[in-house]
């Protein structure tokens, strides 16, 4: 399964929790974009609208090769392919305040285009810098085993 592209904020802005798998409603134009690596998750969301999952601001460049007489908007909201069951699932936990969807990878599974999303709570500016303090406590201490 190679990754396609990585949502890099997202460990950083959010605590995540659940992960969930999900297919990506594209045009023939927009798989053969992104399986060239033409895709951004920065800044994009999941949303929840009428009991269907969208990724939402994720921007794939128009692929080169195809019609330009066709109009393209890179960043519309995509249909997101879940079960019914996990929808409902996520509604309720969305109902949790602060809880939101995040989109974390894109990457393919034999010829389909995946994308990988969790459900996530927001940091808080101290939390981040705990974070922060607590990567460099352990890199001094492996840098430490190392030199020892």
């Amino acid at each position: 399964m190679p990754t396609i592209a990585t949502n890099k904020r997202a460990h950083f802005d959010y605590e995540l929790h659940d992960k969930y798998e999900a297919g990506l409603m594209l045009t023939g134009a927009e798989v053969k974009s992104i399986k060239t690596g033409h895709i951004s998750l920065k800044g994009s969301f999941v949303t929840i609208h009428e009991n269907e999952l969208y990724l939402t601001n994720a921007n794939i460049s128009r692929y080169p090769f195809s019609d330009p007489k066709i109009a393209y908007d890179p960043t519309r909201s995509r249909k997101l392919l879940v079960k019914k069951s996990e929808i409902k699932s996520l509604i309720g936990k969305l109902h949790v305040k602060g809880l939101t969807l995040v989109p974390l990878r894109v990457y393919t599974k034999r010829r389909l285009v995946k994308l990988e999303f969790a459900v996530a709570k927001g940091k808080k500016a101290f939390d981040k810098r705990s974070d922060i303090a607590k990567k460099e406590d352990k890199r001094k201490m492996e840098r430490a085993l190392k030199n020892a």
